[in-house]
């Protein structure tokens, strides 16, 4: 979170000056953030899957602060950070569990910190834990989170299942932000050009890429992270480029 509070501390500065600071990019989290706040979009709760310790959380709202955020990790091992991070912030709560398709429990390998997936099926030879799991529509009437919505799935190749999850809070969402990849890299993971099919047949089109990632074996596209907005959104009337 270092980066995240630098950046606040330098908006301060510069920004009176009449200076606009992102994170060095047109093509990042905060930039696109921004853009969706100048745009008019309203949100009032922020679910955000694979929090981890809340650095994307904390990055979200210096965007949308006056919302209520609900932290989603399923690795006990940021709950020290997650604890901290409520205590320094009313509008915050966190629960450790893994966000799913239906209401239970589910494997989930946490061998890496920053790279835990859940699984309908034990891992073969891996590390994992057995771990609670809800749909986010049962997390959404759990914490009396209210619409409209900004979801963030940070969810390795799971994204599909906590999608299936999520059936009624899409219908109050403005913005659902997934980072996605381009390999296959789990058996029930979409591709990101798959997901922008599927997230269209669910009435959401892409407003924004950003977070573009090569990955290290062979500097080929990795991932990035891709805003879906309502198909209905006014930015989709405007179809001229000037």
């Amino acid at each position: 979170m270092l980066k995240n509070k630098l950046l606040k501390f330098s908006r301060r500065i510069f920004e009176p000056l009449g200076l606009a600071l992102t994170n060095g990019s047109h093509f990042t989290d905060d930039a696109a953030l921004k853009r969706c706040k100048e745009r008019g979009m309203i949100i009032n709760s922020v679910i955000d899957v694979g929090a981890s310790d809340g650095r994307w959380s904390d990055l979200c709202m210096e965007h949308f602060p006056n919302a209520q955020y609900l932290l989603v990790e399923a690795q006990a091992a940021h709950e020290s950070s997650l604890i901290k991070y409520k205590k320094a912030n009313k509008n915050v709560e966190y629960v450790i569990c893994a966000a799913g398709n239906n209401d239970g429990e589910i494997y989930f390998n946490d061998d890496a910190l920053l790279s835990g997936v859940a699984s309908d099926k034990p891992f073969e030879g891996r590390k994992q834990t057995k771990v609670p799991m809800f749909k986010i529509d049962t997390l959404i009437k759990n914490y009396n989170l209210k619409p409209p919505f900004l979801i963030k799935l940070d969810t390795h190749g799971f994204e599909v299942p906590i999608i299936e999850g999520s059936s009624e809070a899409l219908q109050d969402t403005n913005l659902f932000i997934v980072e996605t990849y381009n390999f296959r890299i789990s058996e029930k993971a979409l591709k990101y050009f798959e997901m922008c099919i599927y997230m269209e047949k669910l009435g959401f089109s892409t407003a924004d890429i950003v977070g573009l990632l090569s990955r290290e074996f062979d500097k080929a596209l990795w991932q990035m992270d891709m805003f879906f907005v309502k198909s209905c959104d006014k930015i989709f009337e405007y179809k001229n480029y000037n």
